[in-house]
């Protein structure tokens, strides 16, 4: 199995000399299983380039099926959608997987394209687009690929996956905040909250559980690609964003037992040289391999976690 980083960024696309090492665009990973599925994780706009990669195969005679695993509707993580090749060809079968919602997921990813927002309709894209709505907890297959879900702590709450395919596994954590100081439900938490105020026991317990669960789609994993968007005192700055720390992703990796922590859903206030700094410090302190996510870069999970680019 491998892995490609197509984008890294967090919240909006920095393009510019700053960012160019790393990358500027928004989240999106494509996972690679021997069988040839094609499977990717979140449309930012780094599956604008990825798509066009695709065209160059079966996407590009009308004969290509795509799996999309959507972690959250969050912008970042859905903007690059009317921006994906594949979907204006006819015979193509794209296959789209969410978290179930109040609104059906259809309503939800049609509506960014709505007039005026944007030319073409999602439901006028020549290819045939299907909705998976997901709950935590579910397991399904995809392909070869082993597929599980665990609820994150995030603001109208996301979703990360654990995949495992030919004798690997990662696991994609984007976005979370900690477990320990405030939970993330379907409502805004506006302004900076107490963060020494005590949290009502069933909170407490929610937390737990959750942290549980991303725990458990992180064990054992060769790699887990994480939410590392603030550095400690960002976060507690702003623990409302729904955002964690090297820190914070270091202590869940330790206990979870997990062997390689990909940095991932870098600030855009950070530049190449701030994302440097961050891997540097959290290896000094690390127990485990740690990389940081760089758009291009792809890596093979056998017998470890190796880059091969």
């Amino acid at each position: 199995m491998r892995i490609r980083f197509w984008g890294v960024r967090g919240s909006y696309p920095v393009p510019g000399h700053a960012t160019n090492r790393y990358g500027g665009n928004t989240a999106c990973v494509e996972v690679c299983p021997e069988d040839g599925t094609v499977l990717i994780i979140d449309a930012g706009t780094g599956i604008r380039k990825l798509g066009r990669e695709l065209m160059t195969g079966p996407c590009g005679r009308g004969e290509g099926v795509v799996h999309l695993l959507i972690s959250h509707t969050h912008w970042d993580h859905i903007q690059g959608i009317p921006f994906f090749a594949p979907l204006y060809v006819k015979g193509n079968r794209i296959n789209i997987y969410a978290r179930q919602r109040d609104v059906q997921l259809k309503t939800i990813f049609s509506s960014q394209t709505e007039d005026p927002y944007f030319p073409v309709s999602l439901a006028e894209v020549a290819a045939d687009v299907n909705y998976t709505a997901l709950i935590e907890g579910e397991v399904f297959a995809v392909g070869s690929v082993d597929v599980r879900c665990a609820r994150l702590n995030h603001p109208f709450i996301a979703i990360g996956y654990r995949l495992d395919a030919d004798g690997g596994s990662v696991a994609y954590v984007a976005d979370t905040a900690p477990f320990d100081r405030i939970l993330f439900g379907h409502q805004f938490v506006a302004g900076r909250p107490d963060l020494d105020a005590p949290l009502p026991a069933e909170d407490h317990a929610q937390l737990r559980t959750i942290r549980q669960g991303v725990v458990g789609i992180c064990h054992d994993s060769d790699l887990v690609i994480y939410d590392t968007m603030f550095r400690m005192q960002e976060y507690l700055a702003r623990p409302h964003w729904g955002h964690s720390s090297p820190e914070h992703a270091l202590e869940l990796m330790q206990e979870a037992q997990a062997r390689c922590l990909a940095l991932f859903h870098h600030s855009p206030d950070r530049s190449d040289t701030d994302v440097d700094v961050d891997l540097q410090t959290a290896r000094q302190s690390a127990r485990c391999q740690v990389i940081a996510a760089q758009e291009g870069a792809m890596f093979e999970i056998r017998d470890g976690v190796r880059r091969t680019n």
